[in-house]
């Protein structure tokens, strides 16, 4: 469809930290989804903005010395400069700090208000009596009460998902000062999702607005007990907007933030002549989000109860992706594999990275990993030794002739290529970019094999072959065309280039059902060239961030520590238990650690400690396990999660059933059972090394 309206976001980048390789996959992969829309001939707009509020940008503000307007105004701008510089094409790029997201900000507080969603109690925060503020959820540290990661955030867990308070950390650390925090009770003001249960569960579990893992994930995880309420208010100090039926308060950062994705489109409106109401209020428009899997609850759950029961539209679809690592880890300073945009943009051209997500994005949550000896190899090969190596090879032959007058015979490539244009629009459409790469360079090698087939450089030595010459040519740089065509969203000033080579630009993606004829062509200029290594290693080189000197740990305390406990003052496990012998590599190899979801939690009635655990190990595959851990986990928490199992241990008959294998953990038992923890990205059915 042509017809086909859409408002397309991505999250708004926080004004407290610069753009880094790993943001840009999201920006990336919007952008690609956007730019393709957009060739297709359908009215597409993308917007963003700037998140500027919280008491991040406050405490720097004051760290700096200056007011946070300032600060805010010019981190905005060195954004715009980096999605800019990696060819990403915002419609309008907007702030939370702004009128119209402070009118929109009333208009939907009114709302909540006449549909008695809001709340007001006193609350119990954590306060930093050394900074002198209250503690925002990031400015705090500890561990995850449910499943006891350390160096947790004091909203949500990394490791297993769950969401809490700051309150609920496990020996909580303030990241502002490093001192202790105290608790003091100020009023706040909540929303009663619970309210809006009904309604998220249709939403949510209908198989139309999410990714099939997501809508199970949010069943498993939350909506299968009440919603609890979600505090959307800060006391003084804070930086933001104050909320005006409630003095000293400030509605919360991830209260304002997605309203600006309204506010950002009310301003697009204003600048283009267009209705508000067009674009948010109608069912003629398509809203898609893209956001990172850290922040599904608030995009999936929060903000399609607030847009409503304040009757704007609801997000069409929200395509969630999964997290970037380098080399198969996290990204880190201290080895520089976090790259700024900026520094990337120093040393390597921009296209290299939009080429190198897109071939590994798909339509799922899994994680991508930058292999830099992949990125380098896959850029060469694919971009430099396929694509551009198809004009590199023929356009000098024929710049004085142009292009023949009409096509010449091919033996079908044209139309092969012509007719592969729809399967690579499907994967294009179902964000599937890794197959529609796939599609696109075996085009790439069938024209490729043509060029070889064909040799135009022996052509060129004789003189009686010139109109043959010609013709090979015409053929190369019109399949040329048609790869570039397809490549556009990815590679927009690729696309540019070949519309200068050929002096017709690319503007649809029916362009590649026509053969172009007859045109002269401009002297041909490199297009793209390799990747050195050396400059890889440089950018690497300034990114790396010198490791700060360890902090001595803290002597342990028996009156605070007792001995029988097992753990240190830091948590960490003392060697109580004494260490098995020694095994041969070949012994380990033997048991088969395994990757499995519970799908399925069952009491025991009969059984004092048992849990009966259903579990997936992939597809089809499943086992029934039996694991004592009933005293340290509800059925619901076990619902859904991540587990490493024994895959191979001979079955066991019990008076309960057949258990199939073994789930492992920590601990000494009881209460104190601790499943070993699955870092994002692990699938069911992976082997554990």
């Amino acid at each position: 469809m042509t017809d086909r309206q859409l408002l397309v976001t991505a999250a708004l980048p926080y004004a407290n930290g610069h753009i880094h390789i790993g943001h840009l996959v999201e920006y990336i992969q919007t952008d690609i989804w956007v730019r393709f829309q957009k060739l297709r001939g359908r009215k597409c707009v993308f917007v963003c903005a700037d998140d500027t509020h919280g008491t991040a940008i406050m405490i720097r503000a004051r760290q700096e010395g200056r007011p946070e307007t300032e600060l805010i105004a010019d981190m905005q701008a060195a954004h715009e400069r980096d999605f800019a510089g990696f060819d990403i094409a915002f419609d309008h790029y907007g702030s939370t700090n702004s009128v119209e997201n402070f009118e929109l900000c009333k208009d939907i507080w009114k709302s909540l208000r006449k549909a008695d969603l809001i709340a007001e109690r006193d609350v119990e925060q954590l306060f930093d009596p050394v900074a002198g503020t209250f503690l925002a959820d990031r400015f705090v540290k500890g561990s995850c009460p449910l499943c006891k990661a350390p160096d947790q955030y004091g909203d949500n867990c990394s490791k297993c998902g769950e969401t809490y308070s700051p309150t609920d950390l496990i020996d909580p650390i303030s990241t502002l000062s490093g001192a202790k925090p105290i608790t003091k009770s100020a009023s706040h003001l909540f929303v009663e999702l619970e309210k809006m249960h009904p309604f998220l569960d249709e939403w949510t579990q209908g198989g139309k607005h999410l990714q099939p893992e997501v809508a199970n994930y949010l069943k498993g995880h939350f909506l299968g007990n009440p919603l609890r309420d979600w505090d959307v208010s800060r006391p003084n100090p804070y930086f933001g907007f104050a909320i005006p039926d409630s003095p000293d308060n400030y509605w919360y950062v991830w209260f304002d933030a997605p309203i600006g994705y309204i506010a950002s489109t009310w301003q697009w409106c204003k600048r283009n002549n267009e209705s508000l109401a067009d674009w948010w209020q109608s069912e003629r428009t398509e809203i898609h989000h893209f956001i990172g899997k850290d922040i599904t609850y608030f995009h999936t759950l929060f903000w399609p109860g607030v847009l409503k029961s304040a009757g704007y539209s609801l997000p069409e679809f929200v395509h969630i992706h999964g997290f970037l690592t380098v080399d198969g880890e996290k990204m880190s300073k201290s080895k520089g594999t976090q790259v700024q945009a900026s520094t990337y943009l120093k040393h390597l051209d921009p296209a290299f990275l939009r080429y190198f997500y897109a071939s590994k994005l798909g339509p799922k949550l899994d994680d991508i990993d930058l292999n830099v000896t992949e990125f380098i190899n896959k850029v060469n090969s694919d971009l430099v030794g396929k694509v551009v190596n198809l004009a590199s090879r023929s356009a000098r032959f024929v710049e004085s002739v142009g292009l023949s007058v009409e096509y010449p015979h091919d033996g079908g490539l044209f139309a092969a290529a012509a007719a592969a244009g729809e399967r690579i629009a499907s994967a294009y459409e179902q964000l599937d970019y890794a197959r529609a790469t796939r599609l696109i360079m075996e085009l790439a090698d069938q024209a490729n094999g043509y060029v070889e087939n064909t040799a135009p450089w022996t052509l060129k030595k004789d003189p009686t072959q010139h109109h043959r010459l010609q013709e090979v040519c015409t053929i190369v740089l019109n399949l040329f065309r048609q790869i570039c065509i397809y490549l556009t969203p990815v590679l927009p000033k690729l696309a540019q280039q070949c519309g200068d080579l050929l002096n017709v630009k690319i503007q649809h993606w029916n362009d590649s059902q026509t053969p172009l004829v007859g045109t002269n062509l401009s002297k041909f200029e490199h297009l793209l060239q390799r990747i050195a290594p050396e400059k890889v290693q440089a950018m690497i080189d300034e990114s790396k961030e010198a490791a700060p000197a360890a902090t001595p740990a803290a002597p342990a305390t028996t009156s605070e520590t007792p001995a029988s406990t097992g753990f240190n003052d830091s948590g960490d496990a003392l060697l109580a238990e004494p260490m098995a012998p020694t095994c041969t590599i070949d012994d380990f190899t033997k048991v088969d650690l395994r990757v499995a979801r519970i799908i399925k939690a069952e009491e025991v009635p009969e059984a004092k400690k048992l849990v009966k655990l259903t579990v997936s190990l992939g597809g089809d595959n499943t086992r029934t396990l039996f694991a004592g851990i009933k005293a340290a986990y509800t059925l619901e928490q076990l619902q859904g999660r991540l587990v490493v199992i024994v895959a191979n241990l001979q079955p066991r008959q019990m008076k309960f059933g057949l258990s199939e294998g073994m789930v492992t953990a920590a601990g000494p038992g009881g209460t104190e059972v601790f499943l070993l923890g699955i870092d994002s990205g692990a699938v069911p059915g992976q082997r554990v090394h």
